[in-house]
Formats: structure tokens, sequence, C-alpha cells
């Protein structure tokens, strides 16, 4: 997610942060990437910077500042779109490298990370689809695109009551309070410069029904959304970054739109409703995992018996080890102890749990590509081609895995739906719908267990073939 917030627009950005002063950014050469990178690559201590190329004829550039090492300069050439001038801390140099190079999420971001590619308003990349190894995009429900144009056309604007800040003394002052009087000298100093985009291109804000203020919603419904209790969610002050970037915060109470809210609690579930869901409750109390208990029950019953029985040596009858209470409680530890063996194995314990991951999905694996090979012959496309369904060793080695290792359960369906689409030429939605047709025909799990765990579980790409068929 999007979380870097920046300090100031440089003055020759064509899409301003609101909010945020104009920095004099007239010493950088903006036309030449590499010599943006040569301003501060290897040019002293503390100092760096980088350039690297994007889609569609576009590039980044990033530079510290020399004569105030403390900031960074960040450039994004985004054709036909303009440029983006950012002043940001030097220590969000690299994070913001990677959201432009790599991040697949525009390249302007508002409102806590809601994205712009040119096209369209997404809404925060929060939600990983692991068949795709990015995030899934999701479309804002009737944006509005708010442009300088309209901003400086529907409030009274005077530059006069504005400045240009230089680089040199600049201090992060934080907001300035009357921007519109800044953007408007920023228009300005623009409009007598030629080649410049239109002010009804610049792009500034966003607008829509779910970002309007009385609509957000705090931690205590952002903990409902995502069926936990508040003592559960991530705390603001020590895991704030579990949490989605706010659209809102005031006095470090933090505020989301619905939405936001939605896609978060879907990819926390994702990775930790597995583990609740398969979970089951040990003789001591506590919660487990529904496996770990069953195996544990099962030990239970035969080191009680082992314990209680009578014996026979040099044929005589010898009486139990133990009886009553302190028989069961015996037994209630030792099966403990043997189950937890079982369960937290390393790659060499009694059970390797990695090496048997690893044959699981490569059997999962070869039948998929026996069923490519086999019908791909009969003239029938990857969408319409029939699989076959998993063996049925598979699935029953796939739930018991699943039920001792719940947490592991996005991980190895993620895997499974990323090798089909790249290997294989498959769409996750038809792996999805495989998993979840061969569980129901072979494993214990029920059908309503089934659809929650992989409703939650599955890539997002890898959930929606029902509704494709």
């Amino acid at each position: 997610m999007y979380r870097l917030r920046p300090v100031a627009n440089g003055t020759s950005t064509d899409h301003p942060v609101p909010g945020l002063p104009f920095i004099n950014d007239g010493r950088l050469p903006l036309d030449n990437p590499d010599a943006i990178e040569r301003t501060g690559r290897n040019q002293g201590q503390g100092l760096w910077g980088r350039t690297d190329p994007t889609e569609n004829g576009g590039w980044v550039a990033f530079t510290t500042e020399p004569k105030n090492p403390s900031f960074c300069w960040a450039v994004f050439h985004h054709p036909p779109y303009g440029r983006t001038v950012l002043l940001i801390r030097d220590s969000d140099q690299s994070d913001l490298h990677y959201q432009w190079k790599y991040g697949g999420a525009g390249f302007l971001h508002r409102h806590g990370g809601y994205w712009w590619n040119g096209e369209r308003w997404h809404r925060p990349a929060q939600v990983r689809d692991a068949a795709f190894e990015s995030y899934d995009p999701r479309p804002v429900e009737g944006p509005t695109t708010i442009t300088a144009a309209s901003v400086l056309n529907s409030a009274p604007s005077v530059p006069q009551n504005a400045s240009i800040l230089t680089i040199a003394s600049f201090s992060a002052p934080g907001l300035v309070p009357n921007w519109t009087d800044h953007l408007a000298l920023w228009a300005q100093r623009r409009a007598s410069q030629p080649g410049e985009l239109p002010l009804d291109a610049c792009v500034v804000d966003l607008h829509a029904p779910e970002l309007e203020v009385e609509k957000l919603v705090g931690r205590v419904d952002l903990a409902r959304i995502a069926s936990i209790s508040t003592d559960d969610l991530p705390h603001p002050k020590y895991g704030r970054n579990d949490l989605p970037e706010p659209q809102e915060e005031t006095d470090g109470i933090m505020r989301w739109s619905v939405p936001v809210a939605r896609d978060w609690a879907e990819d926390y579930l994702r990775y930790n409703g597995p583990e609740a869901l398969l979970s089951d409750t040990t003789v001591y109390g506590t919660t487990q995992p529904v496996g770990l208990v069953a195996d544990h029950n099962r030990l239970r019953r035969i080191f009680h018996e082992t314990l209680t029985e009578p014996s026979h040596s040099g044929g005589k009858k010898q009486p139990p080890y133990m009886k009553g209470d302190l028989a069961q409680s015996t037994a209630d530890d030792l099966a403990w102890d043997a189950a937890i063996a079982l369960m937290y194995g390393s790659d060499y314990g009694l059970i390797p749990h990695g090496p048997l991951r690893e044959v699981l999905v490569e059997s999962i694996m070869g039948r998929l590509a026996e069923d490519v090979e086999e019908r791909g012959g009969e003239g029938k496309s990857r969408e319409t081609m029939m699989l076959s369904d998993m063996p049925t060793g598979a699935v029953k080695l796939l739930t018991w895995y699943l039920q001792r290792r719940p947490g592991e359960t996005a991980s190895i369906l993620g895997d499974v739906c990323l090798r089909a689409r790249v290997s294989l030429d498959l769409h996750p939605a038809k792996v999805g719908a495989l998993f979840r047709r061969s569980l129901s025909l072979d494993s214990d799990l029920d059908s309503a267990t089934i659809d929650a765990l992989l409703d939650m579980a599955l890539p997002p790409s890898a959930r929606d073939y029902r509704k494709r068929m």
C-alpha cells in the first residue's frame, strides 16, 4: 500500500498535491533523467540518485538535494499525462522508487493511497492476487476528477498572498492554509511557459461518494467489517503498517472509507481467517488447529489405554501403571507433546512439512499438466476445457495438511494458481473452481466450510469462476 507522504510540490509539476507548498525546482534538469540522477549519485556522503524507464515511454528519476540532503526530488515523466515533481524526505526515496517503478498502482496518489493511472481512479492497493503476483485493482465507484482549472474556477484566489519556497532553507512546514492562493501563483508562473499541460488536464484531487466525511468509519467499524474484535486489530502505535492508510486522521484518530475497510478485511481474512475457521478447542481450553486437536485427542486415548491397562510379565498379571485422574492428566500431557512434535516438526522432523508440501503441490500440478496435454489437441481452448478432478489422494493430503497448518492455505492455493497460469495458461478462476469441486467430492470438510475457506483464501482472480459461468 502507498503510505508515503510528500512534503512539497515542485513548481514544474503538472499535478499538484493539495495543501502542500510549492518549492522552486528550477535547478533540476527536468528533461534529462540521467542528469537528475547524476545530481546526487556518488556526489558525496549521504547523497544518492537513480533513474529507470517505465512503461509507455516514461521514466522516473530521483536525487538527493545536495543543498538540503534531508530531502529528495522525485520526478515521474508519464506521457501523455505530463510529469509529477515532488519533494520527499530522503529516507523515503527507495520506497517511492519501488511504488512508481514496480508497484503497479498508478502515478498519482491521494486520500491515503487512492491512485490514478491516467484513465481512472482506483482504491488503495491492498488485496494481493498471488496468481498474478500483483495487487488486484479495485476501481472507485462514481469518481470525479478535480483539476487545477476546476479548483481555481470554484474558489477565489489571490496569488499575491502566496509564495514559492526555496530548497536551501526548506524545513517541511506542513500544509499551507491558503492553498488556493498558492495554486493560483503556480498557475500564473506556468502560463508563460510553452508546452505546459492546460489547467483542465492537471489533476489535483479526487471526489467520490465513498470519500464523503460522514461516510468514513473508525476502528470499531473496521473490526466489525473484518468480523474480529477491536482487541484483535493492530494497534495504531505499534502496528500502524498493518492497518490501512487512513483517508482522514485527526489527533491520531484514523478513519477509513467503507470500501477501503472492506478491502483490508478481505486481505486480512485471507491470511488470518483460515486459522480461525479450521480451529477447535483443546482439553486445556485453548484454541488450536483442528488437525492438532484431533491428533491430540486420538493420542490421549491411546496413551490413557496404555497407562491404565493391566500388563502381564512372567505369567503374572501386573497392575496398571496409573489410575484415575492422574492417568488421564499424564496421558493428556504425553499426547500433547507427541501431537506437537507431529505438528511442528522441521523439514527433518517426524513429519517433514516442507517436502510434504512440495510433493503435494507437484501432484496437483502434475494432474493439471496431464489434462492440458491430453485435451489440448481436442480443439478446445483453455477457457472451455474441462479439467479432471484432482487425485483423491492429493485432496485428502491437502485437507490433512490444511487442518494442521491452516495459516498456509492462501500460500498453497496461490502457488498452484500462479504456476497453472504461467506454465499451463490456465486462468486462475478455472483452477479455483477445480479446488472447490475436488474438495467437495473427496475431503471430509462440509460444504459450508469449503465455501468459506476458498472464499477467503483463493486469490481474487480465482474466486469469480462461478460468476463467469
